[in-house]
């Protein structure tokens, strides 16, 4: 399976839609979207996981350094998964604590909101 990108503006807040799996082949696509968006001044990046079919190291690296570029902007970047599997590799590596891991991303912009 490939990697679907898409992404739009929300409530001041840029959604990076992910479809498919996020591995060594497909993670610098993402990568290269998630640099993209942060040189272009959004700073506060929701990334819907939901229809993510699989997630290997190489693309939690990819979200981990998305996540240091948006905070040396003082920005933020959540996850929107509800997915047991996925959701087990972030437990597993400790990135649950980094992370916002919201049901939705309405919860992930009011999450962020109420800061």
């Amino acid at each position: 399976m490939d990697l679907k990108l898409d992404h739009h503006t929300e409530d001041d807040t840029e959604i990076v839609v992910v479809e498919g799996e996020i591995d060594v082949y497909t993670a610098p696509r993402l990568r290269e979207l998630l640099i993209n968006l942060v040189s272009n001044g959004n700073f506060h990046l929701v990334v819907d996981m939901e229809k993510v079919e699989f997630l290997d190291s190489t693309g939690l690296g990819v979200l981990v350094g998305g996540l240091k570029r948006v905070r040396a902007h003082d920005g933020t970047l959540d996850l929107v998964c509800t997915q047991e599997r996925i959701l087990k590799i972030f437990r597993i590596t400790g990135l649950t604590k980094v992370f916002g891991i919201h049901d939705s991303v309405a919860d992930a912009i009011a999450q962020r909101k109420s800061k």
